[in-house]
């Protein structure tokens, strides 16, 4: 049994993590402070013993004894990280420094969530690993974009000065159960307008795109990732390398729900990326052949479901 700390462990994804890990027999240390995370994504959680919750600011030095760090803690989407943008990068640059000096402390292993908004509005695309990215240091979303860039430094710094067993994952855009329903990205948007028979709220003209990773296939990456050998550090893309339009994302989800929602558009966001598509060919070389398994259409069933029980009760 492993003793693992997961920070931001009651977000979407966190908590989804949280859950496998406990359900392949380790021990959890679960930390957040709620800034987006929610009780209510763990709480079937809290009844097993083996199962630790601790509100807690990744901000401020933490202290344990722990085998493994999963480090998640961080707004994701653009409407909470722009709520608070000094915060957001402070969690990023702040929360990797205090994560790190524990992994330093303790010898553990420690995986880095990243994203991939490290690339920008990309000029290669797909995008691989290899590439650097386009991204405006000073607009709007840069308190995530370049505070996650900062974090990936931190992690190559601790772990060519100081030795730390260091992963880095490069998440593309996910989605599934657990998600906020304010949580102000497309898939969720989409879903819960679509629910409340509102109309679709299309930024652009509809035509840029993204891939859609179901959570579930995030998990698997990210605990293969963990496991592969010390010199595999990173980065790598965790995606959904299929490609849709966003228009095409709200006929699928209008059709999915039923819904009589029409479609509305409004002038794109600053710095809003035109295309996004993971280079997943590095992640099948490394992680035994890990690719999506979940389908577009599948997996937004299980979310529609989801946010229907939500919604109503």
């Amino acid at each position: 049994m492993k003793r693992i700390l997961v920070t931001g462990g009651s977000g979407f994804i966190g908590s989804h993590l949280c859950e496998r890990l406990l359900n392949e027999g380790n021990e959890v240390i679960c930390l957040d402070n709620y800034f987006t995370g929610s009780k209510r994504n763990i709480i079937e959680l809290l009844g097993n013993p083996y199962f630790e919750l601790v509100r807690h600011d990744i901000t401020e030095p933490y202290y344990a004894e722990v085998d493994e760090i999963y480090n998640l803690a961080c707004p994701a989407s653009p409407v909470h990280y722009q709520y608070n943008p000094i915060k957001t990068i402070k969690t990023s640059v702040m929360g990797a420094i205090n994560m790190l000096g524990l992994a330093k402390r303790v010898k553990a292993p420690i995986l880095q969530a990243s994203t991939s908004e490290v690339y920008g509005d990309p000029a290669v695309h797909p995008q691989p690993e290899s590439y650097w990215g386009n991204v405006n240091p000073i607009g709007p979303r840069s308190c995530y974009d370049e505070g996650k860039r900062c974090a990936e430094t931190l992690f190559m710094g601790y772990h060519t000065q100081n030795g730390v067993a260091i992963k880095i994952a490069r998440i593309f855009n996910t989605y599934g159960p657990n998600m906020n329903v304010n949580d102000g990205r497309v898939v969720s948007n989409f879903i819960v307008q679509a629910l409340q028979g509102k109309d679709l709220t299309i930024f652009g003209d509809g035509s840029q795109t993204r891939s859609f990773q179901y959570v579930d296939d995030l998990v698997d990456g990210l605990l293969v990732l963990m496991q592969t050998d010390a010199s595999v550090t990173g980065p790598v893309n965790l995606g959904n390398p299929t490609e849709f339009t966003m228009l095409e994302l709200a006929r699928e989800i209008i059709d999915l729900t039923g819904s009589s929602s029409e479609l509305v558009f409004h002038p794109l966001p600053q710095d809003d990326p035109q295309q996004r598509r993971p280079d997943i060919g590095l992640a099948q070389e490394l992680l035994n052949g890990w690719k999506p398994q979940v389908e577009l259409q599948q997996g937004l069933q299980h979310t529609i479901t989801y946010f229907e029980n939500l919604l109503s009760a």
